[in-house]
């Protein structure tokens, strides 16, 4: 066998070692979402929990265990080889991520957490509905046995961090009617830089007495569609829905929020820009068109969407 070959065989059998075999201690392991097997080799090694990120890698790829390994939080030692390290993290993770996205409703959070929690239940879905609004959109490292007390405090904790990071005081006592028009705000507009000025649309339609008409509040009302989708897009016969969501039929606000709004739109509804408008559309490219008054509006509709 050859010197080469030989140095081969070392430092394969040199990278399966345990790193420090009489180090015992539990180490928390977190492997992010969306890392690839690249990332979480180097990651380990970082960490002291294994000799060589190269073989780490290899090994994975020889074994075919890329799709065993899923983002999450583990508890490994030093004192582990590499595949017993491996082992633990093809079992399966201690806490599991969770993603809530800007400006979805409950029920979507609930789904997902259906399919990521071990003891998620049924009745979860009131007790998330009732907290529509104050799930506050983040990536969340959840024990996979938690209950939904310990969900929702999770959440809550990271909420109210939130809020006071971006001045905003989570004891507000008009923080139910600022996460309303939040949720709002976030489901109409498209992209960050509109949302202060949507913002100022909806207060000048409240601060006047105009009903709202905004077609998310529609879309929410309407819950999942015949597809088995949420948030269809509107048809003129859904303006007549019996819901007090529908803004087009009950003046003011809705009675919550309709989803759950992130920190930008929290802050633009908090903050609105001043200005005069009252209108607002999308046009085919996405981009908004906003007007003072209905002609102009009218004519917007005209030019960007016929």
């Amino acid at each position: 066998m050859g010197i080469v070959a030989i140095s081969g065989i070392a430092w394969w059998t040199q990278g399966f070692r345990a790193p420090d075999p009489q180090n015992s201690e539990k180490v928390a392991f977190v492997i992010p979402q969306g890392a690839n097997v690249r990332q979480i080799g180097n990651d380990l090694k970082e960490a002291g929990l294994i000799k060589d990120p190269i073989i780490f890698f290899l090994y994975i790829r020889q074994e075919g265990l890329d799709k065993n390994i899923q983002a999450g939080s583990y508890v490994l030692a030093p004192s582990m080889n590499l595949k017993e390290l491996v082992d633990s993290l093809r079992h399966g993770s201690v806490d599991v991520w969770v993603r809530i996205t800007e400006g979805q409703r409950a029920e979507e959070v609930a789904e997902q957490m259906d399919d990521t929690l071990e003891n998620y239940d049924p009745s979860w879905d009131a007790v998330l509905i009732e907290n529509e609004g104050w799930l506050y959109p983040d990536s969340y490292l959840i024990p996979k046995d938690a209950q939904v007390e310990d969900v929702l405090r999770i959440i809550n904790n990271n909420f109210d961090s939130q809020l006071s990071s971006a001045g905003i005081d989570p004891q507000d006592p008009e923080m139910h009617r600022i996460l309303t028009i939040a949720s709002l705000i976030e489901r109409e507009a498209l992209v960050d830089e509109e949302k202060p000025l949507i913002s100022s649309v909806i207060h000048n339609r409240l601060n006047s007495g105009m009903a709202l008409d905004i077609d998310a509040t529609l879309q929410y009302a309407k819950g999942k569609d015949s597809q088995g989708k949420w948030w269809s897009i509107p048809r003129s016969e859904d303006t007549s829905i019996d819901s007090p969501y529908n803004t087009y039929l009950n003046p003011g606000l809705p009675p919550g929020p309709i989803g759950n709004p992130g920190i930008g739109a929290i802050k633009a509804a908090v903050n609105p820009e001043e200005s005069s408008f009252y209108f607002y559309i999308h046009d085919s490219t996405g981009e908004v068109h906003f007007a003072e008054t209905l002609e102009e509006h009218n004519e917007n509709i005209q030019k960007y969407l016929q």
